[in-house]
């Protein structure tokens, strides 16, 4: 039985969760294709360093990830408690700069730094200001900005439009410390079930 996301993932909640990603496309996430022939190993720096960015700018920390030929695994964990400490300016900073969007990127699809009117106008919205606080700890936002990135600059780079990732991600909640080392053996070992790996 299919049971809903929300019931899963419980946001403004402490939590650690088992998210995956899975291309839809034959071209590979990551490692070489053997249809096309192309190599795209490159492709699992760009995953590494929008992991790290999000994890700098969103109250969630990355436990561990594995990037697969076709897919990734990332198990992270939300923590709301640290959003307190932030200033309305700090939040509306970090959201700005996790957009993925084009015009929030320079030519190197890195980040570009938000300008004065553009936190002004966050802040000065307490409304907007608590729904920003909020998604700053919320899985489901931090895996739209992990995909919408990595899809728009690979359709960028293969010439194309559309999908790239296979519906949305799918999440399981690890409840306990058990759940939480079971997962992350059978996240880290998985680049040698797949043989992608020796050791």
């Amino acid at each position: 039985m299919t049971i809903a996301r929300k019931d899963i993932v419980r946001d403004g909640e402490e939590g650690v969760y088992h998210c995956r990603s899975r291309c839809v496309r034959r071209a590979f996430l990551c490692g070489l294709d053997s249809y096309t022939g192309i190599n795209y190993e490159y492709r699992k720096l760009w995953i590494e360093a929008r992991l790290e960015l999000l994890v700098s700018l969103f109250a969630i920390d990355g436990v561990t990830c594995s990037i697969m030929s076709n897919h990734y695994h990332l198990i992270i964990r939300t923590r709301p408690d640290l959003l307190t400490a932030l200033t309305d300016e700090e939040i509306a900073r970090r959201w700005l700069r996790a957009l993925p969007k084009e015009k929030r990127l320079d030519e190197n699809w890195a980040p570009l730094e938000p300008g004065e009117k553009e936190v002004a106008e966050k802040v000065n919205d307490p409304e907007e200001m608590a729904t920003l606080r909020a998604r700053l700890s919320s899985v489901s936002w931090f895996m739209a900005f992990m995909n919408e990135y990595i899809a728009r600059r690979a359709n960028a780079e293969d010439g194309v439009e559309g999908r790239f990732f296979a519906d949305r991600f799918k999440a399981k909640a690890l409840l306990d410390e058990a759940a939480i080392l079971a997962c992350m053996a059978y996240v880290d070992l998985n680049p040698i079930r797949a043989k992608l790996a020796e050791s």
